[in-house]
């Protein structure tokens, strides 16, 4: 609060603004940022492969359907295309869409998945042996073994 800065005119920064700023430079919301902003990046590349590699391929191993057409209408005059049919007004029920998102959830839960799996296995391999016992607790079990081998 010592940074607190007064204008030449009496105002004063308000105290929140510091702890505002203690706040977010804390460790924890930066690595929170720079995750979010490493999630949108990845959401990117996981919507460009299921919708440009994936569903073409899917579509091709099932007779060449596109499955982003793969739509019922619901209401209004049908229409060979979703984007046709959306351009007339028709309420449609879009299964491939549904499909492309079901795909792209399954892709990143996979990548999650092995993520925490190849994280975890770094994390045991670094765990630390436990501390040595204090030199007190040492002392003792000497002493404790002392007095039995005495008493033998």
């Amino acid at each position: 609060m010592s940074d607190r800065v007064s204008s030449s005119i009496g105002l004063h920064r308000p105290a929140w603004i510091d702890e505002f700023r203690a706040f977010i430079m804390r460790g924890n919301v930066v690595d929170l940022a720079v995750g979010i902003i490493i999630g949108a990046a990845f959401t990117g590349v996981v919507n460009s492969l299921v919708k440009d590699i994936l569903t073409p391929l899917l579509g091709l191993l099932f007779g060449g359907i596109d499955f982003t057409n793969v739509f019922v209408t619901l209401k209004g005059q049908p229409a060979p295309t979703l984007a046709e049919a959306q351009k007339a007004g028709a309420v449609t029920w879009n299964i491939g869409l549904f499909l492309n998102t079901v795909i792209q959830f399954l892709i990143v839960s996979l990548a999650i998945f092995w993520l925490i799996k190849v994280l975890s296995r770094f994390h045991r391999r670094e765990e630390a042996p436990p501390p040595a016992p204090p030199k007190s607790e040492v002392l003792l079990e000497e002493i404790r073994d002392l007095l039995a081998e005495k008493q033998r």
